[in-house]
């Protein structure tokens, strides 16, 4: 890639005035030595199995193995529907998709890992529900999602995107920064205001620790990909109506990966701290493993954006 910062890549996508989608389907394809209509093909394919993972979990029992999470996406759904609940459309929806896709990753089900399966939900319930309220075809959508690839390229090089090296802040965090910046693209915002999403978001989430309960990625991951979805949203909005974010969008990456570096090794995903330290966690993972020994490995799994 010719790019390894933000700011590299905002520039380069103003000198060689392209999206960036278009210079990250360029790129892509040139390391891969494949078409660009086979790069687009395959992220395509992508964009249909987060379709049918926000469709499966809406519709279909999502009771993970463990019996600790499930079908909250129905819930939130039957709300919506039922017009009561205080997020508009697209913010709710988004809540639920994101909510339904990390159902279906906990019950063990196909999902894209974007940027990893903790962190699954984010971008197709941003993605899905904007295309629902705009009426966006699946090729728009499949740019937006090369758009947040460039994006996560630059932040899994800088910095971290999985919560066993960097916490929640770098798994959903990034997750949430790739959503942002790409709806911000898609919506017309300019490259630099793309990057400024990406920073609004990802400075939100910064100090987020990864404790999931028995180590598994249900408890408080998925509610994190639901709230983590909302975010995004908001992060989007804030950069189309021109707010920039104060630290440069580089400088705040640069942030999450010494918060990380520093933060103590039981925030991150080792199931020790936090949540999964409560009387309740503590309780729930020897329910499930008998000496409350955390599960070794999250369950994460699925292919990877």
């Amino acid at each position: 890639m010719r790019f390894s910062h933000l700011h590299e890549l905002a520039a380069l996508c103003v000198q060689e005035e392209k999206p960036i989608h278009q210079l990250m389907l360029e790129e892509q394809a040139q390391e891969s030595g494949r078409s660009l209509q086979q790069e687009s093909d395959k992220m395509h394919s992508y964009y249909l199995v987060m379709k049918d993972a926000v469709n499966r979990g809406l519709t279909r029992d999502t009771l993970s193995r463990s019996g600790l999470t499930g079908n909250d996406a129905k819930r939130v759904m039957a709300l919506i529907e039922a017009q009561t609940f205080l997020l508009g459309p697209v913010a709710g929806k988004a809540l639920a998709y994101a909510l339904s896709v990390s159902e279906v990753n906990a019950s063990m089900g196909r999902i894209i890992a974007t940027p990893t399966a903790g962190s699954c939900g984010v971008i197709p319930g941003v993605f899905l529900s904007v295309q629902e309220h705009f009426g966006w075809s699946d090729e728009l959508m499949t740019k937006g999602l090369f758009t947040a690839g460039a994006l996560g390229y630059v932040i899994a090089n800088r910095s971290f995107v999985s919560g066993a090296e960097g916490g929640c802040q770098a798994e959903i965090g990034s997750a949430v920064a790739m959503a942002a910046g790409a709806l911000t693209e898609l919506r017309g915002g300019s490259p630099d205001q793309a990057v400024h999403a990406v920073g609004l978001a990802l400075k939100n989430s910064l100090g987020l620790i990864c404790d999931p309960v028995g180590g598994l990625v249900e408890i408080p991951c998925i509610v994190r990909n639901g709230f983590g979805a909302v975010s995004a949203i908001t992060a989007s909005e804030m950069a189309i109506a021109g707010v920039r974010s104060a630290i440069p969008s580089d400088e705040v990456i640069g942030a999450m990966l010494e918060v990380g570096a520093t933060m103590p090794d039981k925030y991150r995903e080792t199931a020790k701290g936090g949540l999964a330290a409560t009387p309740t966690g503590t309780r729930i993972m020897k329910e499930l493993f008998g000496q409350g020994k955390p599960h070794e490995k999250s369950e994460d799994g699925g292919e990877q954006l």
